[in-house]
């Protein structure tokens, strides 16, 4: 059981990036949005926890790797893993603008053991995603704070009602990044 839902915890953590319209107009959000994913771009490992639901205080980490979407497109992709003890289950997005929104997968998406992204938008250091799988829907909010340290809350719609079932806490992996040699 562990594995599966460790799964959607990183699926959940990986997404970082997302669109509902913006108001700006389409070149600006594109811009704007693609230099958020840049931003976002590099190593990121912390901690989470389940705060809500069955696995309510289910504490786990996550080591993942953003990077650009392919061929200069606004979007992300990530890779890496999430671990609850000693399970560990290996972790994949990807997120690409579509019309003025984006789309994407957590995973192998809602038809596999995943999610699909349907909807998101970028405003300043913060990403506000929709998220669906079955008869799941609800929101991941990304927020920087700073250069090197992001927090993720991860909420469900429950009847009329947005409720925070998990919260991550990543820090940029400083040690991983390539410093220029020294004459």
């Amino acid at each position: 059981m562990y594995p599966r839902f460790v799964s959607l915890i990183g699926g959940f953590a990986a997404l970082t990036v997302g669109a509902i319209a913006t108001m700006a107009p389409q070149a600006e959000a594109a811009s704007r949005d693609k230099a958020f994913f840049q931003s976002v771009s590099g190593i990121w490992k912390g901690p989470g926890e389940i705060v809500a639901g069955k696995y309510k205080g289910t504490k786990f980490s996550c080591n993942l790797t953003g990077s650009p979407a392919p061929a200069g497109d606004v979007g992300m992709k990530l890779d890496g893993t999430c671990r609850v003890g000693v399970f560990q289950q290996p972790m994949s997005a990807v997120i690409s603008q579509s019309g003025s929104g984006y789309s994407g997968k957590f995973l192998d998406g809602a038809q596999g053991k995943g999610l699909d992204i349907i909807s998101g938008s970028v405003n300043g250091d913060k990403v506000v995603m929709g998220i669906n799988r079955a008869q799941l829907n609800g929101a991941m909010v990304a927020s920087l704070r700073g250069d090197n340290k992001m927090n993720i809350t991860i909420s469900v719609k429950v009847e009329d009602q947005m409720v925070p079932v998990i919260g991550l806490s990543l820090d940029r992996d400083l040690d991983a990044i390539a410093v220029g040699s020294i004459k």
